[in-house]
């Protein structure tokens, strides 16, 4: 009997774009696609905590370089990204949240969260999805979308609008982009110990109601984002598409 072979989670020979690339979700998710083998290319507006982060890929072994990029600026994503090399794989993941009730949220607030969470997003997105096209060989697209992108939750209206607005965007792409074998999924963390939930964690009585909605019992960490990625990148994913992979620690479960 001829068993079934297991595709691969090897990502040699493939070119990795990873936004939000300096600190947090975006530099595991740099070293995870290093690790499996691909070129990643680190993007983020600090060129110093990039270079850093690029090094330390190096030195672990992966291949890595930092791109200077302001995801916020258009004009500059479409220049820098159409002048390069078409990418393999996108892990679309910068962005922001301006936590606060509700009724005080401004409309700078508002603004700022979806410009980088949504505008940013969807422009990084149309470039490498451009040159995957151009390309012909396809390729796969990762947006950090967020539990918070299926449900709602305290001090979060603008932020969860932001991420529903990630899940739309993802499923719509899925559909358009199909026929050129470009793959569009998410990723939806819960909290997960970053510089982005720092404020957030330092509240102990937060923290205490957040454990409570995460059936696991505990906060994430980094980590545990890593496999998820590679997954969703690689050829073990290769039938996954329109998909939302939620790592919320049963969150959303009920």
């Amino acid at each position: 009997m001829q068993l079934p072979k297991t595709p691969s989670f090897r990502l040699d020979g493939r070119r990795a774009l990873v936004t939000g690339a300096s600190r947090g979700i975006g530099l595991a998710g740099a070293a995870a696609l290093a690790d499996a083998g691909a070129h990643v290319v680190l993007a983020a507006r600090s060129l110093n905590d990039l270079e850093d982060a690029a090094k330390a890929i190096k030195d672990a072994g992966g291949s890595a370089e930092a791109l200077e990029l302001d995801v916020s600026d258009t004009e500059a994503v479409k220049s820098i990204l159409n002048a390069g090399e078409p990418f393999d794989i996108l892990f679309n993941n910068a962005g922001i949240n301006r936590p606060g009730p509700m009724t005080d949220m401004t409309e700078d607030d508002f603004d700022a969260v979806m410009d980088v969470n949504v505008k940013a997003a969807y422009f990084v997105a149309q470039a490498v999805a451009k040159g995957m096209m151009e390309a012909g060989t396809g390729g796969t697209i990762i947006h950090t979308s967020s539990q918070m992108g299926h449900v709602g939750g305290i001090d979060r209206t603008v932020y969860a609008s932001s991420k529903h607005a990630i899940e739309g965007l993802s499923k719509a792409m899925a559909v358009e982009l199909a026929p050129h074998g470009i793959r569009v999924n998410t990723i939806c963390p819960t909290f997960i110990r970053t510089p982005l939930t720092e404020s957030t964690l330092a509240d102990p009585e937060r923290v205490k109601w957040i454990k409570s909605k995460i059936k696991l019992g505990r906060l994430g960490e980094v980590e545990d984002v890593m496999g998820a990625i590679v997954y969703l990148a690689s050829d073990a994913s290769s039938l996954v598409t329109g998909s939302a992979l939620l790592i919320d620690g049963g969150w959303t479960a009920g």
